[in-house]
């Protein structure tokens, strides 16, 4: 007779979202959690709310949450008898996944020695061609003819270490480039080439297979809509696809699996060509960032599952249940889309949305965040903030409540990338199932034009809002002269200046300077416009110069400025300033270079993510001020660019 092992106390070896996501269900099966932690993380909402925390000392990843033996010196020090991996860090590690497994841990998640399989995609994709499995070779050496061409890393994903490449000629800069950042973050360089198939589509199949040969496969998502090769928005089931389509993958997907002695969660992903044919791309060896999607649409809870499997249980039937309705996610990252996806850093002032139900089962709109109001957001991790999924009976009616959702979201604090997501979900070619992997690329005008006269209007809002603010916490007997008008400047997030004037008459708040726009009513927090017909809500927040202005159809950030500029506060035009804290990866120019608009003359790193530097304008490099390894913070000197222009 055979004694099934029950985990009693679980360690995750991760951090925000997906912690929290892990220990939900813990608590529901009255499983004690351990959490681990850097030094930036001490007051993180996911160590909170486990059982007992345990300290991984620095703030990198390299020094925190990618120390294998840390992380499993935790677990025994807490009492825990098994480690949780999330995903991300050490979670497709085989490394890891033994020296857990040989401290005498459970390991929730596959064999090591399939996630070893899968662990090098170059070789995944000759033990899945054997498989039977259609894969798109790698190109030894790419030629015109294979244009254009995707750079990729061998040993990991998350589009890191991957590059498009259309120009042969930028082909050996790109792979050096690609190297570089493959061996930052997996510890490997390796790199391949293989033919990019414009217009394709990310489908994936979520699989789950138990230690006694039953292999799901628990439905597909289409993962499409994606910003420098990470995706933005996922849903369930992947719509438009033939029944015969969906069959070949769900059973190409299973063979994957069966092929490695798959047992755990884990996800085949595919490339969808426009004419049906499918490839597969990679292996995930862990739970997927998006599978709250397939949770929804299925009624499973896929981390109840990984835990059962891990203490021996066979799955609940030989097949998944069947999918109903349709879900959609969306991922809320603190980077501005307007700025090339510039990652965003400071205080999350407030957060708050219209989510019905943040737990596991009943809710139409579900939650799952890292952060909450107050929260830090730093360079050191991922940028992806929280994701917000809904579910509805079909896929308009999900788009329509996930828009309205975020729509209504109150964000206070770093750029996010929120007003992308609602124009996104309502725009004609996603409602119109019009996807594919350039899809944010294409309409990328569209997605990221500015909101003509919503500004202006909320300019407005915030400094009546102001006015009233200012009158309550004035002495009982000042007096205003209606005659003189009263003006505020702020600057939107999009850099425009923006100036309202206004004068307080003896029936109250006037606005100057907008003679069709009507206050209703003003409070120190809510100001209430009418312009024509159409009256509507603002509400105003206030965190020193920075202000927030949110109504029911979206929201504005705005900067107060002073109302005599300083004089003395000037930059030179051609100073480039880092955008963001980060380290200097490399410089691509030297001083005395002549550089044109637009050339990359460095690359930072920041929030896992490079991004350029480039030259401001024609000119030559007058001075370079920083070195590669060295930390930045916002606001630091990189670099002068003098014209050549005559003045």
């Amino acid at each position: 007779m055979s004694t099934q092992m029950l985990i009693t106390n679980l360690l995750v070896a991760n951090r925000g979202e997906i912690a929290r996501r892990v220990f939900r269900t813990c608590r529901e099966l009255g499983i004690a959690t351990t959490a681990v932690h850097s030094d930036p993380d001490a007051g993180a909402p996911h160590v909170r709310e486990a059982d007992a925390a345990v300290r991984l000392p620095g703030a990198t990843p390299a020094d925190t949450y990618l120390r294998g033996e840390l992380i499993v010196r935790a677990a025994l020090a807490a009492g825990a008898d098994a480690v949780h991996p999330g995903y991300g860090f050490l979670s497709e590690s085989a490394e890891f996944a033994r020296a857990v497994l040989a401290a005498g841990l459970v390991w929730v998640g596959p064999p090591p020695a399939a996630i070893a399989a899968m662990g090098s995609k170059t070789a995944a994709k000759r033990l899945m061609a054997a498989a039977g499995v259609p894969v798109l070779g790698a190109l030894d050496r790419p030629t015109e003819a294979d244009l254009p061409v995707l750079v990729k890393a061998a040993a990991g994903g998350g589009g890191r270490g991957m590059r498009v490449v259309r120009d042969l000629a930028d082909l050996p800069a790109e792979i050096d480039a690609a190297r570089a950042e493959a061996g930052r973050a997996f510890g490997s360089d390796e790199v391949f080439c293989e033919r990019y198939l414009p217009g394709g589509r990310h489908v994936e199949v979520q699989l789950l297979a138990d230690a006694h040969g039953t292999v799901w496969a628990v439905g597909d998502r289409d993962c499409s809509l994606q910003r420098r090769h990470q995706k933005v928005i996922e849903e369930a089931p992947a719509p438009g696809l033939p029944a015969d389509v969906r069959a070949g993958l769900h059973a190409a997907a299973v063979n994957a699996a069966r092929a490695i002695g798959y047992v755990g969660a884990g996800t085949a992903e595919f490339l969808l060509a426009q004419d049906g044919r499918f490839f597969f791309l990679e292996m995930n060896t862990r739970l997927q960032v998006e599978h709250p999607v397939t949770e929804a649409v299925t009624g499973l809870d896929l981390v109840a599952l990984q835990l059962a499997v891990a203490e021996g249980e066979k799955l609940p039937g030989p097949t998944p249940p069947p999918t109903a309705g349709h879900a959609i996610e969306a991922r809320l990252y603190a980077e501005d889309p307007v700025r090339d996806w510039q990652p965003a850093t400071g205080t999350l002032y407030g957060f708050e949305l219209a989510v019905e139900h943040t737990e596991f089962a009943d809710g139409p709109v579900r939650l799952d965040s890292g952060v909450e109001s107050g929260s830090e957001i730093t360079p050191h991790y991922d940028a992806m903030l929280a994701k917000v999924i809904v579910r509805a009976p079909t896929r308009a009616a999900a788009a329509r409540r996930l828009a309205d959702v975020l729509a209504r979201a109150r964000i206070h604090g770093p750029a996010t990338n929120r007003e992308l997501l609602v124009r996104a979900l309502r725009h004609p070619a996603f409602r119109a199932e019009r996807l594919h992997t350039g899809f944010l690329t294409e309409h990328a005008a569209e997605l990221t034009a500015p909101d003509t006269g919503g500004a202006g209007r909320a300019a407005l809002a915030a400094a009546l809002a102001e006015a009233e603010a200012r009158r309550t916490a004035l002495p009982s007997g000042w007096r205003n002269l209606p005659s003189q008008p009263r003006s505020k400047r702020y600057r939107a997030s999009d850099g425009e200046e923006l100036e309202v004037r206004y004068r307080r008459t003896r029936a109250g708040l006037e606005a100057d300077d907008h003679p069709d726009v009507e206050l209703v009513d003003a409070t120190p927090d809510l100001v209430v416009l009418r312009q024509g017909a159409v009256q509507r809500p603002y509400s105003v927040a206030r965190y020193g110069d920075r202000v927030y202005v949110d109504t029911p159809i979206g929201s504005t950030a705005l900067t107060a400025l002073p109302r005599f500029p300083d004089p003395t506060a000037r930059t030179d035009p051609g100073a480039l300033l880092a955008p963001m804290p980060g380290t200097v990866l490399r410089t691509t120019a030297a001083v005395g270079d002549t550089v044109t608009a637009g050339q990359p003359l460095l690359v930072l790193e920041a929030m896992k993510m490079e991004h350029r530097v480039t030259a401001p304008a024609d000119g030559v490099l007058a001075e370079l001020r920083v070195a590669p390894g060295e930390q930045v913070e916002p606001g630091t000197l990189l670099a002068v660019v003098k014209s050549t222009e005559p003045a």
